[in-house]
């Protein structure tokens, strides 16, 4: 009996040393530095496999893991530096230092284009000015409304008509000697609010081109300036969407692809609401309870990409401003409304690299209407609006990088 006991008591005891000696733990430790510069790198990485047991370097870049006698691969990373990797064999406490190299992070070609700063002399466009359209969102605004009227009051040689107000002096010249056009088409008043804004809501603006003198043949002939507006095409790809809410106006734009990669749209609408802001304040017995004022635009483009070389493009704008004044003692009303209408078809075409011609066809309209009402047989209306119909095609020809020539013909009607 005594004789069993001892060699149970036996195997328990090599089966516990044997146990023991599996379960023996070495220490791992060392430091991080940066190949160059030598410095502590601080949390780090440090992950062994293939038994996945990891750490992080401390304040000085130092590390401690554990590990069972056997092979391990050991990979140190960190953001910004190359991770690196070495095989040890574990069979004692050991140091094991790392030294990362610097991540080079390789991209596409990045290509920084820019205007020499003498490019208005060297040009023979040397009163033309392209206007930053991103640079708007940096301006001092009116009432929380972004205007490339108000960007254009702060170059050189341009003045403002009045403090506030959208219209502007070229070098002398009057607000009416100024061309505006938008997709070609001519804009007869650019303004909103008896002229503190302008018709052109800056979310559809692409371009922007102001030529304070020598004006090509290609726009008719002018005696101040020509500002050359273009409205977004529209992305092709996705939808997107933008929108603000101001003082006294909101807006709203979305876009997006009819065909993907092929037809897109682009909407965009703004309204004023100075009309409901101040109903609060009058008072329900007022004699002018009714009277108001406010605006609104709609602009919006099709663009199709027929191929390769041909792109059709379907472009509008339309906005109007309307006052209302009611007089109940009197018993009378009068509405005063004013706006513009624009639209364009444009084809573009290319024949090769060096020649293109763009042909489009332009419709505007400006209305200025009155109605006056006295109960019970009086009422006055007048009203005056001009309107053109035209049509025209430039030819593109770049004969040289320092010469190029252009032609066309235009009508109006």
């Amino acid at each position: 009996m005594q004789k069993r006991h001892f060699i149970l008591l036996t195997y328990i005891f090599c089966f516990i040393t044997s146990t023991t000696f599996a379960q023996v733990q070495y220490k791992l430790s060392g430091i991080v530095t940066d190949s160059v510069s030598r410095e502590k790198l601080i949390g780090a990485n440090i992950t062994v496999k293939p038994i996945m047991k990891g750490a992080f370097t401390d304040e000085n870049g130092g590390y401690t893991v554990t590990l069972p006698e056997g092979v391990y691969d050991v990979v140190v990373s960190s953001v910004g530096y190359n991770s690196e990797t070495k095989r040890i064999k574990v069979t004692s406490d050991q140091k094991l230092n790392f030294s990362l190299k610097n991540k080079i992070v390789t991209t596409g070609t990045v290509v920084i284009s820019g205007e020499r700063g003498d490019a208005n002399v060297q040009s023979t466009e040397m009163g033309k000015v392209s206007i930053p359209i991103d640079k708007l969102n940096y301006l001092p605004v009116l009432f929380g409304e972004k205007d490339i009227i108000k960007t254009l009051q702060l170059m050189p040689g341009i003045q403002a008509a009045g403090e506030g107000n959208s219209g502007f002096y070229v070098r002398g010249g009057g607000p009416d000697q100024n061309l505006i056009l938008l997709d070609g088409s001519t804009v007869y008043n650019a303004s909103h609010l008896f002229g503190f804004f302008s018709v052109f809501n800056s979310d559809m603006i692409k371009s922007a081109d102001l030529t304070k003198g020598g004006m090509t043949a290609n726009y008719g002939g002018r005696l101040a300036s020509v500002l050359d507006i273009e409205a977004k095409t529209g992305n092709d790809k996705k939808y997107a969407g933008s929108g603000g809410i101001g003082v006294i106006a909101s807006n709203l734009t979305v876009e997006g692809p009819i065909v993907k990669e092929k037809a897109s749209f682009i909407f965009s609408a703004r309204r004023t609401y100075i009309d409901v802001l101040i109903k609060p304040f009058m008072s329900p017995t007022s004699p002018f309870k009714g009277t108001g004022y406010y605006f609104y635009d709609l602009n919006g483009k099709l663009s199709w990409k027929l191929s390769s070389k041909d792109r059709l493009s379907l472009s509008g704008y339309y906005g109007r401003d309307i006052f209302t004044f009611n007089n109940k003692n009197e018993a009378a009303t009068m509405d005063v409304y004013w706006g513009n209408a624009t639209s364009a078809l444009t084809w573009d075409h290319i024949f090769s690299e060096k020649f293109t011609v763009k042909t489009a066809l332009h419709y505007t309209g400006y209305k200025f209407g009155t109605k006056l009402q006295q109960p019970p047989s009086m009422v006055l209306e007048m009203s005056s609006n001009i309107e053109d119909f035209g049509g025209g095609t430039d030819f593109t020809y770049i004969f040289s990088p320092k010469h190029t020539i252009k032609f066309g013909a235009l009508y109006t009607h």
